[in-house]
């Protein structure tokens, strides 16, 4: 199995609803994204995917989030915009962009921190 990784960033504000602490205030973050994409064989050229358009696919899913205050997103109207249910959106974003019959988004991990992630795959 090949496995390749692209990494990329956006920054948001967001608060928790429902959280008993301090990210029940409003604040912001730098976040780290990490999408992994898996596939079995390699194209004609060699390669799983061009990292290009992992890249491309990645930002135009991070243009909707970046520089927003996520709870006004119809995305997460009904859920906290959680490191976890960001990591989803992401995944599922790109799933119907970039799922192909030989290739496939095994994993999104968001990161809110240096030191915290939360990590969305099927």
């Amino acid at each position: 199995m090949y496995e390749l990784k692209v990494v990329s960033h956006f920054s948001a504000a967001h608060r928790l609803k429902d959280f008993e602490g301090n990210c029940e205030r409003l604040h912001g973050h730098n976040w780290k994204v990490e999408v992994y994409v898996t596939s079995s064989s390699l194209n004609k050229v060699g390669l799983v995917l061009d990292f290009g358009i992992i890249k491309q696919k990645t930002q135009e899913v991070l243009k909707e989030l970046d520089h927003q205050y996520l709870n006004e997103l119809p995305a997460f109207a009904h859920q906290n915009p959680s490191s976890e249910n960001i990591a989803q959106f992401i995944f599922d974003k790109l799933n119907k962009s970039l799922d192909t019959p030989n290739v496939h988004i095994s994993k999104v991990a968001v990161w809110e921190s240096e030191n915290a992630c939360a990590a969305y795959s099927k």
